[in-house]
């Protein structure tokens, strides 16, 4: 069984959501990271349509090269389109509670990632639980992250 499936039960009892919790997220997030410059990953939220909210994620490399791509989500677990991303086309998220995301990543209709986002407490950290998933449902990586809120 994918381990997002093990865990979800758990999250789930943590609370529910609203469209206000969601707007805590909105700013901007740098990963916190012990890698030189010029390298960074920096994700902005920002408000969208009636409730949702707009994600972009600017990267910058070792070698210098930027990055940039970018999708909207109304939270209701309903794919959306990404753009300028090589290796997404599609991005779900739905609302565990208050505090917790899930966000699906897919190639061409077959998921790829499942991701777990955490606001902390303080609203100033978001951690991220990376799910690689092999188009069959098996999880075949874990990667955590940290980001932090910058403004």
């Amino acid at each position: 069984m994918p381990l997002a499936r093990l865990l979800l039960p758990v999250l789930m009892l943590l609370g529910s959501t609203t469209a206000a919790a969601q707007a805590t997220r909105f700013g901007q997030w740098k990963l916190k990271s012990d890698a030189p410059a010029p390298q960074s990953n920096i994700m902005t939220y920002e408000p969208f349509g009636a409730g949702g909210m707009k994600v972009t994620v600017q990267s910058v490399n070792a070698r210098g090269e930027k990055t940039e791509w970018w999708y909207t989500t109304d939270f209701d677990g309903k794919d959306m389109p990404v753009t300028g991303s090589t290796g997404t086309t599609h991005t779900s998220v739905r609302v565990i509670n208050d505090r917790i995301n899930e966000i699906v990543n897919k190639r061409d209709g077959r998921v790829t990632q499942i991701l777990t986002n955490v606001l902390s407490p303080d609203g100033n950290t978001i951690a991220v639980i990376y799910m690689r998933d092999d188009g069959t449902g098996h999880t075949t990586a874990v990667s955590f992250a940290t980001y932090e809120r910058i403004r």
